[in-house]
């Protein structure tokens, strides 16, 4: 047999983060930008040796960036946006963070000349708006196309990298975001025109796209990998009819071109992907295994099959004899040529289980990060190819032990959780009354203004108070000692928001590390790693919690905090809670039950939470879920049955409060228009959503649509460092008042403080009350 291993992408952060410490630090003005360079470069030869030394036949370059992959196409084809009105002064290293991050005189200028700082005075432009990447929690800046969008060929950076992986010694395939996905991603920007559909781009940037192939290939790159992940969309039909033609011209370059393919089956796809002339085709054997043997017989047999066996968006170590059953007919019918690879790309698995000595032994052999999946993949090659060696068959004995130990493992399942499902009523997920009366006794309890302000939760952290949890969670600080330090961090919080006149004041969440991993440090059925570190976008990284069970709440998890908050003010303390859904979202989610059943062990264990909250007298509870829409199915037809699951997640979640307790609910960075029924459907009595980098058009939809209860645009975006103006946010809130109810409207910010600095974050907020009171005297 002919077998070939490779990866899609690798995670690009490090070992131990070193892209977001030497980020932050450039950002800071504390490195250069050939400091922050030479990071980037000792972390791709890093991890091109891992790829090599696991015997992968390729290393995969291009999938590094330095903030994010969309953006670094964005700059790869010329098409910055002109608003930022870039001049020749500007590095290109400085104009791609000023896309990602936003300008102006407030902007943390680090790495930029004095007159490239003041030129980002002068435009004070808002950042790129930020999407999630399909259905992951990688979020990905959107590219701005107009009819005015030009493109051109800026390959310099893609061609060292490739020169660095060659001078390596290295067997290189290039991975690049295919031309019609790139367009999909994009975002119409038409200022005073009608009609643009960014797909007529396609025909002025295919040439480019062109004239890169050919660069790379002389360079000498043989296999040039192009994702084309809208391949398992619904896509409309002019955007299908355009990948024959597309694909014929570039094939006219001459270089071997993978066409990849992931998170979905092709479904209507199928025939037109296997017919496109590409000289292979990657497609995702965990999402979609069902299609393989379709693939298989539609695929020519002269066309490299490169199956995505390995699963690339979660944990759990692969099951390689079932892996083996499964690739093994399918190498007979390709004639022993098959290429194996993860999924999709590793960038959303953390970096390595080496680092893990802490973790539960057992649960620790039940899992694979992206290191271990390359590991893996050698396995099956070895495998597939000839009778394992006495290293090879230890290795396989391993696997197979790990595997049925977690199947066996009493450590899964609960009896407790098991009975308290089976005796749910089916009024569990309903309030006592419809919003209107709801509406109008919290407004006799609240006694709140016209345009009430209020922030989404969290306030900045300080170095100090996250040295603090670290020392406590070390055991080189009492509990006490660490206690006195959060409630001193918390009245300090509330004197703040006092002073700034905000309405509705929250505690600032100090005592939490992340709006996920907080509440599974509290919650049966999770576990945790030292350095499970994933990107979600530029240089923030997470750790999601790990679910291998059942889940359930042994005890309080945000009273106590709440409480304390609450009784240093006479103001409204809000209750901040992370939803059942977002939960789910990001973790990294047991996959031995169907996901529905995890959601609902979620909700329920938030309820009690929100029980406790109301009995302990706080009258206003945030259940933020911005992970609802990411976690739509990429096909359309199977919406329906998980909005069903996860609206009523939520509801069973939220439905235990008295009609005088207001819930609301968080959702960011995701459109929302053709969900906006559904989204009504979960009955919070306040959402606040994510606004101020589309201009507020997100709202339009929930005006067409009569969204029935109050709403919070944000009116300032908390991921850029630029400080809107008072007349900046009264004007978003005039435009917010052309769509909702003015009675029915909140004023608060995109998202969360939690990275802001003090100083900006104060500045900002002091301006947004402004704003909020002038629309009141108006």
């Amino acid at each position: 047999m002919t077998i070939r291993t490779h990866i899609l992408g690798f995670p690009r952060i490090g070992a131990a983060r070193e892209l977001k410490l030497a980020l932050e630090s450039h950002w800071r003005g504390e490195v250069s930008e050939a400091a922050l360079e030479a990071t980037g470069q000792q972390l791709r030869a890093r991890h091109w040796a891992l790829q090599r030394d696991a015997g992968l036949d390729y290393v995969t370059v291009g999938d590094f960036a330095l903030y994010d992959q969309v953006a670094s196409h964005i700059q790869l084809l010329g098409c910055e946006p002109a608003r930022f009105r870039f001049d020749t002064a500007q590095s290109p290293l400085s104009r791609y963070f000023t896309m990602a991050r936003g300008n102006d005189n407030q902007a943390d200028h680090a790495g930029c000349t004095h007159s490239q700082a003041h030129h980002e005075h002068a435009a004070g432009n808002h950042a790129l708006e930020m999407s999630k990447w399909f259905d992951t929690n990688y979020h990905y800046l959107v590219p701005e196309l107009s009819p005015q969008t030009r493109f051109s060929l800026a390959c310099e950076r893609l061609l060292a990298e490739v020169a660095e992986a060659q001078v390596l010694g290295h067997q290189v395939k290039a991975a690049l975001i295919g031309p019609l996905t790139f367009l999909w991603l994009g975002k119409e920007k038409t200022p005073g025109e009608s009609g643009f559909d960014r797909l007529a781009l396609l025909e002025q940037l295919l040439p480019v796209y062109g004239a890169l192939l050919d660069r790379l290939k002389q360079q000498g790159v043989t296999w040039v990998q192009l994702d084309e992940p809208i391949l398992g969309l619904d896509l409309p039909n002019a955007w299908r009819s355009a990948f024959e033609s597309a694909y014929w011209q570039l094939n006219q370059v001459g270089v071997n071109i993978l066409l990849a393919t992931y998170f979905s089956p092709l479904e209507e796809n199928l025939s037109l992907t296997c017919r496109l002339p590409v000289a292979g085709l990657h497609v995702d054997g965990i999402r979609a295994p069902h299609e393989l043997i379709s693939v298989t017989d539609w695929l020519p047999t002269h066309k490299v099959l490169s199956i995505g066996i390995v699963d690339g968006r979660n944990i759990w170590r692969t099951d390689l004899d079932a892996a083996l059953a499964m690739l093994q007919p399918l190498a007979a019918k390709r004639n022993g040529h098959l290429w194996l690879a993860p999924s999709c790309s590793l960038l959303h698995v953390p970096f390595s289980l080496e680092a893990e000595t802490d973790l539960d032994g057992e649960i620790r052999t039940w899992l694979a990060f992206a290191t271990e999946k390359l590991v893996e993949l050698s396995l099956l090659k070895g495998a597939l190819e000839g009778p394992p060696d006495d290293d090879a068959l230890a290795a396989l004995a391993k696997s197979r032990l790990a595997i049925a130990g977690r199947r066996a493992s009493p450590r899964v399942h609960r009896a407790s959780v098991t009975q308290r499902l089976q005796t749910l009523t089916p009024s569990v997920d309903r309030r006592d009354s419809s919003f209107p009366q709801r509406q109008g006794v919290q407004r006799a309890r609240l006694r709140l203004p016209d345009f009430p302000t209020t922030t989404i939760g969290s306030f900045p952290q300080t170095t100090a108070i996250r040295a603090a949890r670290a020392s406590f969670k070390r055991g080189e600080l009492a509990s006490a000692e660490y206690d006195n330090q959060l409630r001193a961090e918390i009245a300090h919080v509330v004197g703040r928001q006092e002073a700034l006149g905000l309405d509705v004041l929250v505690h600032g969440e100090a005592e939490r590390n992340d709006m996920v991993e907080y509440f599974g440090e509290q919650l049966d059925g999770f576990i945790f790693t030292r350095l499970g570190w994933v990107q979600s976008y530029g240089s923030r990284c997470v750790k999601p919690p790990i679910i291998y069970g059942d889940v359930q709440r042994p005890a309080a998890m945000t009273v106590a905090w709440t409480v304390h908050a609450q009784s240093l003010t006479q103001k409204p303390m809000k209750g901040m809670l992370t939803g059942p859904v977002t939960i789910l979202q990001w973790s990294f989610v047991r996959d031995d039950q169907p996901r529905p059943s995890t959601a609902l062990q979620l909700a329920l264990a938030i309820r009690d939470e929100v029980q406790d909250l109301e009995t302990a007298g706080i009258g206003i509870i945030q259940i933020d879920e911005p992970a609802i829409r990411e976690g739509l199915p990429l096909r359309r037809g199977q919406w329906d049955a998980y909005l069903d699951w996860a609206t009523r997640a939520f509801r069973i979640a939220a439905s235990v409060v008295k009609d005088t307790t207001q819930i609301h609910t968080h959702m960011c960075y995701a459109e929302f228009n053709d969900i906006l029924p559904q989204i009504a459907a979960m009955d919070a009595d306040v959402i606040t959503i994510e606004t101020s980098r589309s201009d507020m058009e997100l709202l339009t939809g929930f005006g067409q649509f009569q969204y029935p209860n109050d709403i919070g645009p944000g009116v300032y975006d908390v991921h850029s460092p630029r400080i809107p103006s008072t007349p900046d946010m009264v004007k978003l809130l005039q435009k917010a008042s052309a769509a909702i109810a003015p009675a029915n409207l909140w004023v608060n910010p995109d998202c969360g403080l939690k990275t802001r600095g003090w100083a900006e974050t104060e500045a900002a907020l002091r301006n947004m009350v402004a704003a909020a009171q002038q629309m009141r005297a108006a």
